[in-house]
Parts: C-alpha cells; structure tokens; sequence
C-alpha cells in the first residue's frame, strides 16, 4: 500500500506536464517535423505548381539563403536598431514606474498593456497615418527644418523600424519594470551611504541587479522583431523587405513551398545561435 502511494506520487508530476507535452507535440513539434521534411523537397517533373516530392535537396537551404541573404541581413539590422531603441524608451519608463510612480504606478502599467487591447495589424496601421504627410509628426520637421519638403517618413526603413519599436516596446517595459521592482531600495541608499553619486549607484548597483530584466526584455524583442514582417509590410517598400516578407511571400503567393520552408528553419537557427552567444555574454545562462 505503502509503495503504491509512493509510486503516485512520483507519476503525478509526469501527469500534470502531460497535457502541456500533448499540446507542444501536436501545435509545435509535429509542425516542426513537417517544415523539416518540406525543406528538402523538390518540384516533381511535368507536375502542378506546388506539387513537390522528397527528394532530401539540402542544397536548397544554400540556395534560399544566398538568393535572399539582403533579406537576411536587413531583418537582423532592423531587429537590432528596434531593440536598442526600445531599450533606451523602455528602461527610464520602467525604472520611473518602478521607484517615482507611487500611487500611480497600476496606472502606468495599465496604460503599458492598453495597445495589446488594439489589433497588432490596426497598430501598425495607425503609425502610417501618423507619419503620413497630414499627420503631425511630418509638418513640424518640415517647419523647423529637420527634413526637406520632398522627404518622407512612410514607405522607409526608418519607419518599419518605429513601427516595430513601438509596437514590441511593452515585451521590453514588462520584464525591466519586474527586475527593478525586485530591487532592494535599502541597497541604492546603502550606496549612498557609502560616498557614491546617482551615475555611480546607478552602474554599480542598479543595473547589474536589473541585467535579467534587460536579458529577457531585449529577448522578448528581438526574436519576434527579427520575424516580423507586418510591420515592413504596411511601412516599408520593396527595398525594405524583411526575411519574414519573403517566407510569406514563398508560401502563399509563389506557392514555393520547399524555399520558404529552408528560410524558416535558416531563421530559427540564426535566431538560436544568436540568443544562446547573446545569454551566455551576459552571463545569465539560467534564464535558458
């Protein structure tokens, strides 16, 4: 009897993950397993377009990347250039709510988590009437002379790139306001104590402590940015184009099932090797 309870209660852990392992297996893995067997396939001869057969071609992952390699690259630039942006926005905004909001600070995070209620596509959407030539970002820099009266903000990298900032910020606000917040305040006045100005306790002692919030943040960022292709697709042109653009563009335009196949998989491995050299620089392996 003894033994008996002793094995349930050793199975039940194993019990309890179980229906989140059936849901990995068949939403992520089994996917995952059919984009594998996809990349390798080749159009059959005298077939349809879109007809394939599994011929194990593992040169198409060579030729998917050198043929889209400006793509490649653009999508990792932009991911970078909107992650370092969100960062500088997200990391006086959460440190604020996190020390200065007092009362207020259900507020702000409330209003943090507000554009989540508002279609992701509707978002970017508004950004190309804000930076349209009858929004008000446009007529001021052209009144003070920031940018001639020919230049334009939509149709531009510039603006695939504020679109994507804005539109992940909260992924970077969350993480860095939990970090913080976790801070001991006592270790800041400690500081104080201990002869050091604000610039100084700032880089001794409240952004070290805060490093798994930036991690995590700068994560939660990157890897969807770098993925994205609403973003250069209502805000960018054709010379703006990102990976994700061209896998979209593969499976359901030019029915090339077996390119935009060996793209993902090129993208989730890049993307992987990426995170797991940017965490271990870091120095914060536990967060994988």
């Amino acid at each position: 009897m003894r033994m008996s309870k002793t094995l349930s209660k050793v199975k039940l852990p194993y019990l309890l993950l179980l229906p989140g392992f059936l849901f990995l297996f068949t939403f992520f893995i089994l996917p995952i397993l059919n984009l594998a067997q996809t990349s390798t396939q080749t159009p059959i001869a005298g077939g349809d377009t879109g007809e394939y057969e599994q011929t194990l071609r593992f040169a198409n992952y060579i030729d998917a990347f050198i043929e889209n390699r400006e793509q490649f690259a653009r999508s990792f630039i932009f991911a970078i250039c909107a992650t370092l942006l969100a960062l500088a926005i997200a990391y006086p905004l959460a440190y604020a709510i996190a020390f200065k909001a007092g009362r207020f600070k259900n507020i702000l995070l409330v209003l943090i988590i507000a554009p989540f209620f508002t279609s992701f596509l509707l978002r970017t959407v508004a950004w190309k009437q804000i930076l349209g030539e009858e929004g008000f970002v446009v007529p001021p820099l052209r009144t003070f002379g920031i940018i001639s009266e020919s230049t334009t903000l939509t149709s531009t990298s510039f603006a695939v790139v504020l679109g994507m900032t804005y539109n992940f910020l909260p992924f970077m606000t969350l993480p860095l306001y939990a970090s913080l917040e976790r801070i001991d305040p006592r270790t800041m006045e400690a500081s104080g104590d201990l002869y050091a100005n604000g610039i100084t306790t700032f880089r001794r002692v409240t952004l070290p402590l805060s490093m798994p919030g930036v991690v995590a943040g700068t994560l939660l960022t990157f890897i969807p940015a770098a993925g994205d292709y609403v973003n250069a697709a209502i805000l960018g042109n054709p010379n703006s184009k990102m990976l994700g653009n061209v896998i979209e563009s593969r499976f359901f335009k030019i029915v090339d099932y077996p390119t935009a196949a060996a793209l993902s998989f090129t993208l989730m491995a890049a993307i992987l090797i990426l995170v797991t050299l940017y965490i271990r620089k870091a120095g914060t392996e536990e967060l994988v």
